[in-house]
């Protein structure tokens, strides 16, 4: 349901923390790109036969981090993953660097303190940073 609430509104993609059979059903045949969230072989298997190549690592940290995705990038090689949970300025290069990680997501960008104290220059700063990192 909130998959077409929000493909209705105008969302240019959708990300989920997770991935089941009802959302894969809903974003099918639909125009906007779904980002689900996968973290066991099983769930990624299912993304791929679905049609997905690019998965959110939800939550990154708590479920294995970089050791778990050095593990997945040879048996599911043409799986690209967007890490979250636990993504930090001090760790986020460390997994942009990994073969199967095309991009990493962090509220270390904006945090709720400085959203909420509405110090977008502070917040522009950070993204600035994070901009530059990568390969």
């Amino acid at each position: 349901r909130q998959f077409g609430e929000a493909a209705a509104v105008g969302s240019k993609f959708i990300v989920s923390p997770g991935i089941t059979r009802e959302l894969l059903a809903a974003a099918k045949d639909s125009d906007v790109p779904l980002l689900p969230g996968a973290i066991t072989p099983g769930e990624i298997m299912a993304a791929r036969e679905a049609g997905l190549r690019f998965l959110k690592f939800f939550p990154a940290e708590q479920s294995g981090g970089i050791a778990s995705l050095k593990a997945f990038a040879s048996p599911l090689a043409d799986v690209q993953f967007c890490p979250t949970g636990g993504i930090t300025g001090k760790n986020a290069a460390d997994y942009l660097s990994l073969p199967n990680v095309i991009c990493v997501g962090g509220s270390w960008v904006a945090p709720d303190d400085l959203v909420k104290a509405r110090r977008w220059d502070e917040i522009e700063a950070l993204a600035r940073a994070a901009s530059k990192l990568g390969r």
